[in-house]
């Protein structure tokens, strides 16, 4: 049976060669080689997955081992249960179709015959995989139409005769039930499901047994190659002991006395490493002693340097040493009281360094000590250092108030400070010139503390940049070294020598005494630390002491501070380029924050002092005073400090309000007081008010200073004289030139109010505008002061002061302007509204004055007669009333305004006289009628020239005639 399936063996080089080394056309009905057909061909897809498959079959040895492809064995399988009809007849062939003859095929045998033998030869090799998945393809088909006879509950996955339901269901208990007479029918019904059973039992055993022959030929041919396959192990194991032999024999010639040799190095190598370590060890030993030596004269840096280089040693060189095994975590605890001590010291520097007699000239207290605290805390990352600076600053700050307070108040006898015990009591009984000096003091030494702080503060930026910059440079260098290193091994020889003896390497050998005077170097610089056992060299001549150059990051590169200490920068800070940034600039905010810090104090201190209202009550002297001081003191801090702090700003500005109000209350009652007590009467005019009205015309705005004897001799004169031209005032106006001087003043002074005065100025000119009009316009003046009459004089009077305010108004608006922001001048426009306000009220005074002269006419020419005598009655009282008129105002108002006043009261009485001679029916015929007007005409016309300033006034009588139609 083995022999008959056995399959064809593999071809040989000879066979194979001739097949593959043919030349044939590849373009001629060559078709390409098939694979060979896989030895478990897949099944046909089954949709059902209750379906059941040949692969749930399970069959025993002898149906397994029966052939199912003999004969005699298929015709007794299917002639045994279902007799001899079943066996195949010979079919008739049919008489419609042609007899063919080899006679047809022949000239296709010639095309193919080459191709067949070479179809015949791949055949050998492998068998048609067409040939074989259509044989598979019929066969399954034949083999799944038989499996559906078999019922479909034997082919579910859980067919279980345990089962209750699945026992019915295959055995129904009707065909095993004998009673009421039908055994026989029952038992013929029994054995009828037996067969029907069996026949179930037959088709999967042949389908089963189909399946096993279909893989026959693998399982043989695998058998065969599995022979073949130990053969060839048994050649190769036979060459492998051969090989084994003869590298033994090469290993026992060539290179057993080389090895011993590379042995000895070795083991040279590593007695001289064992010695190096001891010695290590040694030193290692002595880092506790020599970090109490380097704490007990303050060194922090330098013991935090050997600590961080004892433990790297430990982890790297020393790791697993047991001695050692505790030396770590002491180190580590020695570290940790290293940081608080260096907060400590940190501590008690701030409190020294701010604490000192301000009148020290040194700024920098310990420059080297400072700059060795600010190291090793940035070496431990303590970077809240700066915050404990800052409170010392507070601290510091409010001591130096308290003991300026305390210094003055000791120097003035007048305060018993038995019976006032608080010591803002005490400085509030200070007048203000005491208390002025106590400020500058106190600002004086505020000065000082932020220079110190400053200077203090440059030193610790100073440390953190050379960090920095030192921390930019090594990253280069190593940049530019891994460019350098990645050229190099690009160069090198990549061969690698083999593992041979003990893990290590051939190179090893060679490279040790290579490695080895480079690590000298580096272990010299850890073996020079303070107080450290120099190494002994003994009888060896062998490197002292190496460590791995990856452990010595003690080296530093010197630079120096502003103050000119050298200072030492490691390699190994911890802290990034960020975080140094950070910190570079909190330092900046520091500096910043002392000066808010100064600034807020002495607001708290202005504050206390202005509980009682005492820098409220402050005279606009004092206030410039002060006012000045603090602008000084602000400007200082921030030339100091690099920014403007803003809170004594704040409280300077709220203050400036507060005396803005007054002064500007003051002034405005002041104003009031002299309008309900003013007659408005011409006043005589000091000097020192002419003075003051000349200051101003050379450009200067501001109060002249009093000169002694010069002024007190000089007279009073009866007008102001203003660039020329002579004004006539009364006296309130003439102070009201000097109180808008002092808000110029007070701008000067006190820039910070610019915009709060212009806006009181305004006010105060607008109340002068309103005030007047109301006593003079208004006749006010006749109850608050109790003048019998508003004369003309009056309105002259009032007139010409409004138009010296006019005169100045462009002056105070220029001065204003000067001192605004640009986006401040629309804040101008006030000054537009009054010159406005204030030529309405003049014009009304003028109007007022016709006005008057407008009721006389209408009241003395209704009664005017054309009749002698000329000139009349009517036109004396006229000329009389005009002349009365002008005597009036022609000393105080100018003289072209006279002139316009005299034109305008001229039209009223032509206006009122036209319409007397229209009623009276007096024409322009020549008569005697007519006559009479003319000479009362002539006389009211030759008296009005007559008066001064008139005589070229055109009055152009012809109009009082109606024309002729």
């Amino acid at each position: 049976m083995a022999s008959s399936h056995s399959s064809s063996p593999v071809p040989q080089g000879s066979s194979s060669d001739v097949f593959f080394k043919k030349e044939v056309d590849p373009t001629k009905h060559i078709r390409p080689v098939q694979s060979l057909p896989d030895v478990c061909p897949k099944e046909p897809t089954v949709t059902d997955q209750h379906r059941w498959t040949i692969y749930h079959s399970k069959v025993n040895l002898p149906a397994a081992l029966n052939d199912p492809r003999l004969a005699k064995r298929e015709s007794d399988f299917f002639t045994k249960t279902w007799g001899l009809d079943f066996v195949d007849t010979e079919v008739i062939p049919s008489f419609y179709l042609p007899q063919i003859s080899k006679e047809h095929f022949t000239v296709y045998q010639q095309e193919i015959s080459q191709r067949e033998k070479i179809h015949e030869r791949c055949k050998n090799i492998c068998p048609s995989k067409d040939t074989f998945d259509r044989t598979l393809l019929y066969t399954h088909d034949k083999s799944r139409t038989d499996l559906e006879q078999v019922p479909k509950i034997f082919m579910k996955p859980d067919f279980a005769l345990d089962d209750s339901l699945t026992f019915n269901s295959v055995l129904p208990w009707s065909h095993f039930n004998t009673a009421g007479g039908k055994g026989n029918r029952d038992a013929a019904s029994s054995k009828l499901l037996q067969e029907k059973l069996s026949h179930y039992l037959d088709i999967v055993e042949v389908n089963i047994a189909h399946q096993i022959s279909l893989r026959s030929e693998a399982f043989f041919h695998a058998m065969t190659s599995q022979h073949e396959l130990q053969d060839y192990l048994k050649k190769t194991s036979q060459a492998v002991k051969m090989l084994r032999d003869k590298i033994a024999q090469i290993d026992k010639v060539m290179c057993e006395g080389s090895l011993h040799i590379l042995r000895l190095a070795l083991t040279r190598n590593n007695c001289v490493k064992v010695y190096n370590k001891l010695k290590l060890m040694a030193t290692v030993h002595q880092t506790q002693p020599t970090v109490q030596v380097l704490l007990s004269t303050s060194e922090f840096v330098g013991a935090l340097d050997l600590i961080a280089t004892t433990q790297e040693v430990l982890q790297q060189e020393l790791q697993g040493i047991h001695s050692f095994r505790h030396l770590g975590s002491q180190l580590c605890e020695l570290e940790k009281l290293i940081d608080k001590m260096m907060i400590a010291e940190f501590s008690t520097y701030s409190h020294s360094d701010l604490n000192r007699p301000l009148e020290d000239d040194c700024q920098i207290l310990e420059e080297e000590r400072l700059v060795s605290l600010v190291f090793g805390l940035l070496k431990q990352r303590k970077l809240n250092f700066l915050e404990i600076y800052s409170e010392e600053m507070i601290i510091t700050a409010k001591n130096i108030i308290k003991q300026c307070v305390i210094n003055k108040v000791s120097q003035i006898e007048d305060i018993d400070t038995d019976v006032v015990v608080k010591l803002a009591d005490q400085m509030r009984m200070l007048n203000f010139p005491q208390w002025f000096d106590l400020l500058k003091d106190i600002f004086s030494k505020f000065t000082i503390f932020l220079q110190r702080v400053k200077a203090t503060l440059n030193i610790i930026h100073s440390v953190v940049l050379s960090v920095l910059d030192k921390n930019r440079r090594t990253r280069e260098l190593e940049e530019i070294s891994q460019q350098k290193n990645a050229t190099k091994d690009n160069s090198l020889d990549t061969e690698v020598a083999y593992l041979i003896h003990e893990g290590m390497f051939i190179s090893d050998a060679f490279n040790e005494s290579e490695l080895t005077p480079i690590a000298i170097d580096t272990t010299s610089q850890r073996n020079a630390s303070p107080n450290s056992e120099p190494c002994s060299s003994d009888s060896v001549s062998e490197p002292e002491c190496t460590t791995d150059s990856s452990s010595s990051k003690e080296q530093t590169s010197s630079s120096a501070t502003p103050g000119g200490v050298d200072i030492m920068v490691n390699e190994d800070m911890k802290l990034t380029d960020l975080e140094l940034e950070k910190l570079a600039n909190n330092i900046q905010e520091l500096s910043y924050s002392a000066s808010d810090i100064c600034h807020d104090r002495a607001v708290k201190f202005l504050m206390s002092r202005a509980k009682d209202g005492f820098l409220e009550k402050l005279n606009s002297t004092e206030f410039i005073t002060l006012s000045r001081l603090m602008e000084t003191f602000i400007l200082d801090t921030e030339h100091i400090c690099g920014r403007k702090s803003m809170s004594l700003l704040g409280a300077l500005q709220s203050q400036a309000n507060k005396f803005v109000n007054r002064f500007h209350e003051e002034r405005k009652t002041k104003l009031s007081l002299l309008l309900d007590n003013e007659r408005w009467k011409q006043a005589d005019v000091p000097a020192e008010f002419q003075d003051l009205v000349d200051s101003i015309s050379d450009g200067k705005i501001a109060l002249p200073e009093k000169k002694s004897g010069a002024t007190e001799e000089r007279k009073p004169a009866e007008v102001l004289i203003v660039e020329g031209q002579q004004y006539a005032v009364v006296g309130t106006v003439l102070l009201l030139i000097r109180i808008i001087l002092e808000y110029c003043q007070c701008v000067d002074n006190i820039p910070s109010v610019t915009t709060d005065m212009l806006t009181r100025l305004s006010d105060l000119l607008k109340y002068f505008n309103s005030r007047s009009c109301q006593l003079v316009l208004g006749a006010g003046a006749l109850q608050v002061v109790g003048l019998k009459t508003i004369t003309t004089k009056n309105l002259a009077l009032s007139s010409r002061c409004l138009q010296l305010i006019v005169h100045y108004i462009p002056v105070i608006r220029a001065h204003f302007e000067a001192r605004l922001q640009p986006k401040q001048y629309s804040m101008l426009r006030h000054f537009d509204h009054i010159t406005k306000d204030y030529h309405d009220h003049i014009a009304e005074i003028s109007a007022k004055l016709v006005a008057i002269m407008d009721s006389l006419f209408d009241k003395l020419l209704s009664k005017y007669e054309v009749k002698a005598p000329v000139p009349s009655a009517c036109f004396r009282n006229i000329c009389k009333q005009m002349a009365k008129m002008h005597e009036a105002i022609f000393d105080l108002l100018p003289e072209e305004q006279t002139q316009m006043l005299f034109l305008r009261i001229n039209a009223s009485y032509k206006l009122h006289l036209k319409k007397q001679l229209s009623h009276l029916n007096v024409i322009n015929d020549g008569g005697p009628q007519n006559g009479l007007v003319t000479a009362d005409v002539a006389f009211y016309t030759g008296n009005l020239q007559a008066l001064k300033g008139l005589k070229d006034l055109d009055l152009n009588m012809s109009e009082i005639w109606e024309q002729k139609r």
